[in-house]
């Protein structure tokens, strides 16, 4: 008999790299989404649609009735140990078997960042939420890297405030092939288990322009930047400030070698390597070949 996967953040880069990972598997996909407007993608991509804002406890029981697994996403941002609990609650009531909660690399309760701290709250509830539970912690996303598409088209170079920082950095469908895995394995394999995910390799700044050179067929050049000045770049562009703020303390946190983290996970789960960033620039030579960044 089929299982029921409730999907969260289900228009999300992660949730939706994970609902086409799971294509064709037998399993029941069930997207939630704040609104009803966002339920074209999920629905295109096979998923009953339903609607509940995780901000909204009492908007969450119908969507989990008849879910045995949970995928568990929540937004970046102060109030996501409250979405994560709501999530949680609303899965034991409903009698859910098994979550499957997507973390981030180095949660802890002395992490160096904001996010990190946060996560390891909502890391410690799910271990003790009385179901099944696996916890992803994947690193940096090579996807990322899309942010700066339109610079690299226009002008040959992209600005981090990341110095010469080495990190682990993961393809995110790597990530959601990883989650796909332990969905579809039988729920004990994985219960109990914290992974963290990596690419294969520690990579450099310098080392991601020099495959995009390759890539591209044309000399591509990161420059390093000042906190400040990533961070008035980024308010210029509408990003919200406690996201500024948070996306600085990574930065921060990668320069002083925090992030210089590969581990074998990824392969072990995946059954092969994980994509490395020659694959990564490879695919999505196009993206920074346009000035507009698609």
């Amino acid at each position: 008999m089929s299982r029921t996967v409730l999907i969260t953040g289900a228009t999300g880069t992660v949730s939706a790299a994970l609902m086409n990972a799971l294509e064709g598997a037998d399993v029941d996909l069930r997207a939630l989404v704040r609104e009803k407007s966002k339920a074209d993608g999920p629905r295109e991509q096979g998923a009953e649609v339903v609607v509940g804002d995780l901000d909204d406890a009492r908007s969450l029981p119908a969507a989990f009735e008849g879910v045995q697994d949970v995928w568990l996403l929540t937004p970046n941002g102060p109030r996501a140990p409250e979405n994560n609990m709501n999530v949680v609650w609303a899965a034991r009531q409903a009698g859910v078997e098994r979550i499957v909660r997507l973390s981030v690399v180095g949660a802890a309760h002395d992490a160096p960042n904001r996010s990190g701290r946060l996560h390891a709250l909502s890391d410690r509830e799910t271990e003790r939420c009385g179901m099944r539970w696996t916890i992803l912690r994947p690193h940096w996303f090579m996807q990322n890297l899309l942010n700066e598409a339109g610079d690299i088209a226009a002008t040959g170079t992209f600005s981090l405030n990341m110095a010469s920082a080495r990190i682990g950095m993961i393809d995110v469908r790597d990530i959601a092939e990883c989650a796909a895995r332990v969905l579809l394995d039988d729920p004990d394999r994985h219960h109990g288990q914290t992974y963290t995910l990596t690419g294969p390799r520690s990579l450099t700044f310098d080392q991601v322009a020099d495959q995009l050179s390759l890539a591209l067929g044309r000399s591509i050049t990161y420059l390093p930047v000042s906190d400040d000045a990533k961070r008035k770049t980024l308010l210029g562009y509408g990003v919200p400030r406690w996201i500024a703020d948070m996306l600085e303390e990574y930065a921060q946190a990668y320069v002083s070698g925090w992030g210089d983290v590969a581990t074998d996970t990824a392969a072990d789960l995946l059954g092969r390597p994980p994509r490395d960033i020659a694959d990564f620039v490879r695919d999505h030579a196009a993206a920074f070949t346009s000035a507009d960044g698609d």
